[in-house]
């Protein structure tokens, strides 16, 4: 009877987990469809007529499917040049930025030097401090430069990153320390260490910085405003601002823009979402 008895209460509490995980899984999966509400009402939004986008009464999809809205939006504006742009910037800023901090991580996490620790906390400290403090120092150093209006101020400006260093520094100090001792035996330099061991190793928090970097950098507003002033230099943000301006009634086409705007960022992040969610997981769990 006792055992009769565990038996039952064994399988009463299986039966409590699993409908304990369906009831999760229901508000998971209703809070992930109430968030993709405003990005699929952008979507069809962008397939309609402009009377049609704030209709009485609301009607989600389309009385016609309206395809060349996509066509008219690159005939209103250089919509080209300012993905170029954008994609000069985004790619450039990812390599250099990720080049950096993996490599500055690596001094941080395995080199010992005098005053390690203090450089790692005042560098990290610079997060805490408002862009606007140094704005104005930023742009009349690039403008004494002489990379006001070039592409390769913003590249200058964003070359380095604090949070990048961080996020790289955590992941790196998960990885055995044995195992650059090993190599330094074997004749191995530092760069080789870095190149040939922790790089391979560090795949999932590449990709987090890698995916970090590239939407700040597409999404970025502010910085491309300031430095760059050219219509052949402007970026994806800048000039759909521009777009918005000189066709503000014209919702379908803004709508159209905006989903334009968002492919490149998707598909990076789709593309190394499985690294990316191991990244998150694991570069926080030794500080």
């Amino acid at each position: 009877m006792e055992i009769a008895g565990g038996r039952g209460i064994r399988k009463d509490n299986k039966t409590l987990r699993t409908f304990g995980k369906v009831c999760l899984y229901i508000v998971l999966i209703a809070l992930a469809a109430f968030t993709l509400i405003p990005f699929v009402w952008m979507i069809l939004s962008s397939l309609k007529l402009d009377r049609e986008v704030f209709a009485y009464p609301f009607r989600w999809l389309p009385e016609e499917f309206q395809w060349n809205n996509y066509s008219l939006i690159w005939q209103k504006v250089p919509m080209l040049t300012f993905f170029k742009n954008t994609a000069i910037l985004a790619v450039a800023v990812t390599f250099i930025q990720t080049l950096t901090s993996s490599f500055a991580s690596y001094a941080f996490a395995k080199l010992h030097f005098r005053g390690r620790d203090v450089l790692f906390l005042c560098y990290i400290a610079t997060i805490a401090v408002p862009w606007q403090v140094y704005m104005l120092p930023q742009f009349i150093m690039m403008r004494s430069f002489g990379l006001y209006d070039n592409l390769a101020s913003i590249m200058c400006l964003q070359a380095f990153s604090a949070f990048g260093v961080f996020l790289m520094r955590q992941f790196y100090q998960n990885i055995p320390t044995e195992l650059c001792e090993a190599a330094r035996i074997d004749g191995l330099s530092e760069y080789g260490i870095w190149a040939r061991i922790m790089l391979p190793l560090s795949k999932a928090a590449i990709a987090t910085l890698v995916i970090f970097t590239f939407v700040t950098t597409w999404n970025d507003y502010m910085g491309p405003l300031i430095y760059l002033s050219s219509d052949s230099n402007k970026t994806i943000q800048v000039g759909l601002r521009r777009f918005i301006q000189e066709n503000t009634t014209e919702y379908h086409l803004i709508m159209a823009a905006s989903v334009v705007s968002l492919i490149p960022v998707t598909v990076v992040f789709l593309s190394l979402q499985k690294y990316f969610i191991e990244g998150i997981a694991t570069s926080g769990l030794k500080g």
